[in-house]
């Protein structure tokens, strides 16, 4: 399941690897390493709910350009969040092992980088950031593409193996950490760890058989194979719900029953009635306790799946097995960090919280290097032939059952939304409000004007807002003096293009002479203020042609001693008149202007469009169109 080499990890996958900086290395230092790690991380872990595969490390012999390391590969499924605690791990353990340097990618690649995208040097791209970016003694390190003046070691210049990078982070890391903006970027994702684990929780009652009960009470973390077999259930898998051999419905029992919330959500959403011949019924939708028995249904289908694929009874699992030093490193550990919650020793809740630990060591710290690994619903036989439970005992613990959490946060409004985006953008939220909302429409039109005075190059056109704004320059001596070298001095001169064309329509040298001392007698009897005057003569003309055709009509006109942006629209007044076509009133650009990007953020019907995007990134942000969302009446022009 480890990967090695340039391949990337399966979709919906993370991999990860920890590498021992030069001369700290050494196989039996990485399984060491391999243990402590577990052992140290085992409070956050043990009772962890994993999407699909849990994090645990292996050791992996040297293969090709990739030296040994410890390392896995988890399947995190459509739960992203179990990519980020992974994050999260390595980070810390690069911290606790300052040894250690931690390198993490998935299918989409240097996700990191993808994190911190808006803060990435110029010179970084998919093609060149392999193996440059990994997590050293708790912190983002980034070698550099190739060398700089400053810089007095060498740097491939493309391609760069884990053991030239290994070499060059472990000698120069402080000059390799991550620039402040890209670190706080990746930071920002993973903060909040490890309180944020409870908060990714969601608690719910659910009717369950007594069986699955007792299952959970020991390992809770199952509750995610259920979901997924009943998630991704196929006709077959149903057959084996016709009769519930395994969790008939005769004893069910009210509980409560931690999941993540994105299980809870896969869970609830699925519209599924049970088979008649199962035995499942469902109240009616208005019972108060209709989504419990609904839950249960759905949980109890899933359970069953995952049995029905056992070809064959599983042993027991071996607690004789929680003997050695290492087992009691890892259950001092435990202790120190109140893994068990000042549970007394021996109480329920004390041995409910030492099964899960106890799977979590045989699953990551004392777990055989070519150990098969046991199906869940394997492990759920084995739980179910080895665990003794009084259903009457489950009965009075129903009664006075937790209060379940409040799955609000399922329902998200458009408003919601708005925040979430902008708080993962960075912007800061403004109200959707419109008599809150600051918004002046000269401040649309002055923010056009100052986008399209930009200049654009081929990277894109910068943003009037941009912090590193500068007042665009241009010399046209240079300019011209640059084009001269690059044509040659005598740039007037006519190409082999220019000359095919003559000769195409036989110009002679008489009809060029005439043409020349006609232009030069034109040049010298016409002045420049006269050149103006007839262009202006000429534009005048042509105003008065357009202003009565729908061309001119469609342009709105500025009003006498109004202002551009606040003049009221009258885009037909006048225009007939003697008056005003003997004196156009020339045309109010900034009030057509205004009026069609309105007019086209209208159009957007509020979806993303060129207009709402173009404005958003110079800072500007239109309301919504109260015209169309509240009465005509209460509507404002």
């Amino acid at each position: 399941m480890e990967g090695c080499g340039r391949a990337a990890p399966a979709e919906d996958a993370v991999r990860y690897r920890l590498f021992a900086v030069p001369g700290a290395g050494g196989e039996e230092r990485l399984r060491r390493c391999a243990d402590g790690i577990a052992v140290r991380l085992a409070p956050l872990l043990a009772a962890y709910i994993w999407q699909r595969q849990h994090f645990c490390l292996r050791y992996v012999p040297p293969r090709g350009d990739t030296p040994e390391h410890i390392g896995g590969t988890t399947l995190f499924g459509d739960n992203v969040e179990d990519e980020w605690f992974i994050v999260y791990l390595l980070r810390e353990i690069t911290r606790a092992f300052p040894e250690l340097v931690a390198r993490v990618d998935d299918n989409d690649g240097e996700f990191l980088l993808i994190e911190a995208a808006d803060f990435l040097p110029k010179w970084m791209g998919p093609e060149n950031s392999e193996n440059r970016v990994f997590f050293y003694k708790g912190e983002l390190h980034i070698i550099p593409l190739s060398e700089t003046e400053e810089q007095q070691w060498e740097l491939p210049a493309e391609s760069l193996t884990i053991s030239e990078a290994l070499a060059l982070l472990s000698a120069h890391s402080e000059e390799f950490l991550a620039a402040e903006p890209i670190r706080r970027a990746v930071y920002k994702r993973i903060s909040g760890y490890p309180e944020k684990i409870q908060a990714s929780y969601h608690r719910a009652h659910c009717y369950l058989p007594a069986g699955i009960v007792a299952v959970l009470k020991q390992r809770p973390s199952l509750v995610a194979a259920a979901v997924q077999a009943f998630y991704l259930r196929d006709p077959a898998d149903l057959r084996a719900c016709r009769t519930f051999q395994t969790f008939p419905p005769e004893e069910r029992v009210m509980t409560i029953v931690t999941f993540t919330k994105c299980l809870y959500a896969q869970l609830v959403q699925q519209k599924f009635a049970p088979d008649r011949r199962s035995g499942y019924t469902l109240p009616l939708p208005s019972h108060p306790q209709y989504k419990a028995h609904e839950l249960g249904m759905k949980l109890a289908h899933g359970f069953e799946i995952l049995c029905s694929k056992c070809s064959k009874v599983s042993p027991d699992l071996k607690r004789n097995a929680f003997t050695g030093p290492l087992w009691e490193r890892y259950l001092s550990s435990l202790k120190e960090k109140d893994y068990f919650k000042g549970e007394m020793e021996g109480s329920a809740k004390y041995l409910e919280l030492l099964h899960m630990a106890e799977h979590y060591f045989q699953q990551s710290v004392n777990k055989p290097e070519r150990s098969v690994e046991v199906s869940p619903g394997d492990e759920i036989l084995t739980l179910l032939r080895t665990a003794t439970f009084d259903v009457k005992e489950f009965e009075r613990e129903a009664a006075c059952l937790p209060p379940e959490d409040d799955d609000s946060w399922l329902e998200i409004t458009p408003d919601d939304l708005d925040q979430m985006l902008k708080e993962a953008t960075g912007e800061s939220h403004t109200s959707s409000n419109e008599e809150e909302q600051k918004y002046d429409l000269e401040a649309v039109a002055e923010s056009m004007k100052a986008f399209v005075s930009k200049v654009s190059t081929h990277e894109g056109a910068e943003m009037p807002w941009s912090s590193d704004e500068t007042n665009v320059t241009f010399d046209v001596d240079s300019f011209t003096k640059a084009l001269d070298r690059i044509l040659g001095a005598d740039s007037e001169e006519l190409d082999s293009d220019d000359l095919d064309e003559e000769e195409e329509f036989n110009f002679s040298d008489e009809d060029d002479n005439d043409l020349d001392a006609e232009n030069q007698r034109q040049d010298e009897e016409v002045s420049p203020n006269e050149l103006i005057g007839s262009l202006k003569s000429y534009m005048d003309e042509m105003d008065r042609e357009l202003a009565h055709t729908n061309i001119g009509k469609s342009f709105t006109t500025q009003k006498k001693g109004a202002s551009s942006v606040k003049a009221t629209t009258s885009q037909n007044a006048g225009l007939d008149s003697e008056e005003e076509d003997a004196e156009l009133t020339p045309v109010d650009v900034d009030m057509n202007l205004v009026t069609n990007l309105l007019e086209s953020y209208s159009a957007q019907a509020g979806l993303a469009g060129p207009t709402s995007n173009i404005l958003q990134s110079m800072g500007v942000y239109l309301p919504e169109n109260a015209d169309h969302i509240g009465s005509s009446e209460g509507a404002t022009e």
